[in-house]
């Protein structure tokens, strides 16, 4: 089963909004066992929104269009499908029903012409309700090619897949499964660690495909495979996970797809500990990671942003001699941070950055990308330094993977 993804709107193309809806759709497409082969950005031209559609007759079984059927004059996507099937928009009462009702009952207003617009369908078409919104989704078939129009609000959009696609496509679409594995592994470079796995991969059978997802601090081993048996899938790929070389074994970090914040947490959890942060260089990272999840009160004390020399003496309590004698971004002032947020925060563990991210410098000589990370537990306290170079961004990233690195190994000590 093979599916394209068009999105359309200016918006995208200019850069003005990020698009999110074909993420989610190809991910979720994945799921329901299709191959996407393509996606597509164009803009709200209705030659642009043609071609696209012509080039995907006979070439792709579903083909998910976004954007273009809000009520104003440049959504022009449902005058293109009438276009193109040769058809004609009809009044559809239910959905003016509900037009109605979301426009005169919750946002206590009259309907007006050009809201009732949103109940106008071509008239071959197979309404796909929109509970959450105006604007329904619409489904329409050419040669063997199903395509969908949906709004391009996120939340709509989703909506409308979760609750009319997806039963539509598991009743009259055939079932082919996609299988993923994904081993999460830090502490190890792209480049060694395909020379270490170099012999693993080469005696992969044929039909099971390996990618590397390298960023900052980790990798990520991607193991796929499609068929109709998903059990038999699903065995064929943890076979292969069972044969990956011994000396790899020590840089894995788990065995799905997770970020290694969430590993970190695992962790915290399964030992009943805590964790803060003193961050300058990295403002607040960690702590936005750390209480991304819910129920992130059992394990997270708290955070202190203290970027300004100053708030790192009266907030934090760093004495000043220490900043005085060794600098600002220093080992000594890293220590000091961390055991400062893990006294003030009674927490078991506590993570402290100082640090040049750049482009200029600060408070301190040190060069630019130079960061000292300090670590506080129950038993110790230690820093360490690391030269990350630049951009700016690179070295926040960097500096938070080498901290959830440092404090990972010391958890598992416990």
């Amino acid at each position: 089963m093979h599916a394209s993804i068009v999105t359309i709107g200016d918006e995208i193309l200019i850069g003005q909004i990020i698009d999110t809806n074909s993420a989610y759709l190809a991910k979720e497409l994945d799921k329901l066992g299709f191959q996407v082969d393509e996606i597509l950005t164009i803009s709200d031209k209705s030659e642009e929104i043609k071609k696209a559609l012509a080039n995907c007759v006979g070439k792709r079984d579903l083909v998910i269009l976004t954007g273009g059927l809000g009520p104003t004059k440049d959504d022009v996507t449902k005058k293109v499908f009438c276009e193109f099937f040769d058809d004609v928009l009809v009044e559809n009462s239910k959905v003016l029903e509900h037009v109605t009702v979301l426009l005169e009952s919750i946002f206590k207003k009259p309907i007006s012409d050009i809201n009732k617009q949103q109940a106008l369908v071509p008239s071959t078409s197979t309404v796909l309700f929109n509970t959450v919104g105006t604007a329904p989704g619409m489904l329409m078939q050419k040669e063997n090619t199903t395509f969908v129009s949906f709004p391009g609000v996120p939340f709509e959009m989703k909506t409308i897949f979760e609750e009319e696609l997806v039963p539509y496509i598991k009743k009259h679409f055939q079932g082919v499964f996609n299988v993923h594995k994904t081993i999460i592994t830090y502490g190890i470079g792209e480049s060694l660690l395909a020379e270490y796995l170099a012999e693993w991969e080469d005696r992969m059978p044929p039909n099971i495909k390996l990618a590397y997802l390298p960023s900052p601090g980790k990798v990520r081993l991607r193991l796929s495979t499609r068929g109709s048996d998903r059990e038999l899938l699903l065995k064929e790929i943890d076979n292969q996970v069972s044969l990956i070389p011994e000396k790899v074994l020590p840089y894995i970090r788990a065995y799905e797809d997770i970020d290694f914040p969430e590993i970190v947490i695992k962790e915290l959890q399964n030992r009943n500990k805590t964790i803060s942060f003193a961050e300058s260089c990295t403002g607040g990272r960690f702590a936005v990671l750390f209480n991304a999840l819910p129920g992130s009160s059992a394990y997270f004390k708290g955070g202190i942003i203290c970027y300004a020399t100053e708030s790192k003496v009266s907030i934090l309590g760093v004495n000043p001699e220490t900043i005085q004698q060794h600098s600002v971004v220093s080992e000594e002032v890293a220590m000091e941070m961390a055991l400062q947020s893990r006294l003030k925060f009674k927490s078991d563990y506590a993570i402290a950055t100082t640090g040049n991210a750049g482009p200029s410098k600060g408070d301190s000589d040190v060069e630019v990308g130079t960061v000292y990370i300090g670590i506080a537990t129950p038993s110790r306290i230690f820093a360490k330094k690391y030269e990350l170079g630049q951009p700016r961004e690179k070295v926040i990233n960097s500096a938070i993977a080498k901290g959830l690195e440092l404090i990972y190994n010391e958890i598992l000590k416990k």
